[in-house]
């Protein structure tokens, strides 16, 4: 391309859809991301279907939210060293790094909650349910053990995968061990759950 426009780079989708998520890549979004973003713009999972029918939406979408142009201007035109490469290539462990983060901010939300009301409570615990079961709580107020009411589950996933999986057993886990008298309550957000509807449903059953 000889210029980056919405009309070029749209013509070039509507002339490679399957290689559509490359654009994608040069923005820093791994092809599950991508993924969630287009289930969130588009209501579909497919790049391929995006760039067929909303090529033009897609690119337009793509500039906005992660500055599309500017970093394809700026990445045709760089030489890059094996340094680079290896950057490159250990973006994986800052993808989990971020991902875990994300998860934690809501904790951190929870809690500024909880102070904001004087409840006393306990982060990232475990607490006694029914016939003397545990199991974890993000959040338990007003403390550990036998003791807690409110058991607070807090997940945050930009990803998909075994994490969610692994958050949907909790919160089933934390559902099945309380007590009448106690609550178990689920926060949930991040893109990672568009893609995770079922469990979604789970979650609210």
């Amino acid at each position: 391309m000889d210029s980056i426009d919405v009309d070029r780079v749209a013509a070039w989708a509507i002339a490679h859809p399957e290689q559509t998520y490359v654009l994608a890549l040069v923005v820093g979004l791994s092809r599950e991301k991508l993924k969630n973003h287009l289930r969130n713009w588009f209501d579909t999972a497919s790049w391929r279907k995006a760039a067929l029918e909303q090529r033009a939406e897609l690119v337009e979408k793509l500039d906005e939210e992660f500055d599309l142009f500017r970093l394809l201007r700026t990445q045709r035109n760089c030489a890059y060293t094996f340094g680079d490469i290896l950057v490159a290539r250990a973006g994986t462990r800052a993808t989990a790094t971020t991902a875990g983060q994300s998860g934690r901010k809501i904790e951190d939300e929870l809690e500024a909650i909880a102070k904001s009301l004087n409840l006393p409570y306990v982060p990232r615990a475990r607490f006694v349910g029914r016939n003397g079961r545990t199991a974890p709580a993000d959040l338990a107020v007003p403390a550990t053990g036998r003791e807690c009411v409110i058991a607070v589950a807090a997940k945050g996933f930009d990803s998909t995968g075994s994490k969610l999986s692994d958050a949907v057993g909790e919160i089933e886990e934390m559902a099945d061990a309380r007590t009448g008298g106690q609550v178990a309550l689920a926060v949930v957000d991040g893109m990672g759950w568009k893609g995770r509807i079922a469990d979604l449903t789970r979650i609210r059953e």
